[in-house]
């Protein structure tokens, strides 16, 4: 009895077991499968997006004038009697700065006063003498005309006739004699009204006036001092109060700047950062330094000083463009390249590259979007390898 029961137990065992082993071999069979994908190596990968890209090129520099303008005294000579402006006065064009000393001046004015009047009356005396000369050298005509009448009809003689003919030709040269004093006196009035003229010039300039409306950054003059052009400018103005920035850029940058390019300035003591515009990029590069100079207007003149010291963030490019993580770029004999990853499948792909902003770089040509690159360039990977791919993190792309 208790061999049937074991036999009964072995059996029941075998009924238990059958059923259920299709499914253990094919749990085998998965496991296996699964074995290959698990042993590659897990690498971190980034789709190739598109995006908005800016290219920022940075430079520094002093605050300077955009255009300086130096006043100096027009005439030599005379001392100064007052000052009218001072450093940091805003000026007009036409306004006095200064008041030079004319009593000098006007003394030669009296003189060439008097010079005109005596100019006058000789022109008058001229005149008169030029109405006899010709009223004399009229009547001196007309007798020689009869005279020689008579002479023709034998009631004159010769020599009453000669007579007549002289004293015409001598009352003809007094009347050029008294024309050409007319003309030597109203040259001489000429001479005097063109002294008076550039007395009178004269006089006005002992008003040093400003050429242009800006702002007072300089005075030298000083009051007593004799004026003179030779020595340091009375006074120094900022054309329109125009400030710019001269910054200095390093060499291999320089080429990506251009007039009318934006900027974003910032200063020690400016709480908000002030805009600016590139005016000018200078064609030369320091031989010494290496760097080139952009001169920058600013927006806002008022907000700086003379001297102070800018950082100044120009946007040279903007565009929305195909990016890629910079440390997805590796370096090869053929220059840039990526690591491109098609189906688990890795390849060194060539690539231009453009723009870069911060951890992201554009890509010109190589890639589309949507393509995975390698995260990590310099990852353990070569070209022809399979990986297990794995998306890298939001905050590395």
């Amino acid at each position: 009895m208790m061999r049937i029961s074991g036999v009964l137990a072995a059996a029941l065992a075998a009924f238990i077991v059958l059923p259920y082993a299709p499914a253990a071999r094919a749990a085998d069979s998965a496991e296996a499968a699964a074995a290959p994908a698990t042993s590659l190596p897990a690498i971190s990968v980034s789709p190739v997006v598109r995006q908005p890209m800016t290219d920022r090129v940075m430079a520094s520099g002093l605050v300077q004038p955009m255009e300086r303008v130096l006043v100096q005294p027009l005439i030599e000579g005379q001392p100064i009697e007052s000052l009218e402006a001072d450093v940091g006065d805003r000026v007009a064009a036409g306004q006095v700065l200064a008041r030079l000393s004319d009593s000098t001046l006007k003394l030669q004015m009296s003189q060439f006063l008097a010079s005109l009047a005596s100019a006058e009356a000789a022109i008058a005396q001229a005149e008169a003498q030029l109405v006899e000369a010709e009223a004399t050298a009229d009547e001196a005509t007309r007798v020689n005309l009869r005279t020689a009448q008579l002479r023709a009809q034998g009631s004159a003689s010769q020599a009453a006739a000669d007579a007549a003919a002289s004293t015409a030709a001598s009352a003809a040269a007094r009347v050029s004699v008294a024309l050409q004093g007319l003309e030597a006196a109203k040259a001489q009035k000429a001479l005097v009204e063109a002294q008076i003229d550039n007395l009178n010039l004269q006089l006005a300039r002992t008003e040093v006036r400003a050429p242009v409306a800006g702002e007072v950054v300089a005075r030298d003059a000083m009051v007593g001092a004799i004026a003179s052009a030779a020595g340091n400018p009375m006074f120094t103005l900022i054309r329109d109060s125009k400030l710019e920035v001269h910054a200095d850029v390093s060499e291999r940058f320089v080429l990506r700047l251009a007039p009318g390019q934006p900027a974003t300035l910032r200063a020690v003591g400016i709480s908000a950062p002030l805009t600016g515009t590139v005016r000018m990029v200078q064609p030369t590069i320091d031989p010494v330094t290496r760097q080139g100079q952009v001169r920058i207007a600013i927006d806002s003149p008022a907000e700086v000083k003379m001297g102070m010291f800018i950082d100044a963030d120009i946007m040279a490019a903007e565009r929305v463009a195909l990016a890629v993580p910079v440390t997805a770029v590796g370096a090869s004999d053929e220059g840039a390249t990526v690591m491109k990853v098609t189906d688990g499948l890795v390849s060194r792909v060539p690539v231009s590259l453009g723009i870069r902003e911060g951890a992201m770089i554009e890509v010109l040509s190589g890639l589309s979007e949507g393509d995975l690159v390698v995260t990590k360039a310099a990852a353990f990977v070569r070209d022809g390898d399979r990986i297990n791919p794995v998306p890298a993190p939001a905050a590395t792309n």
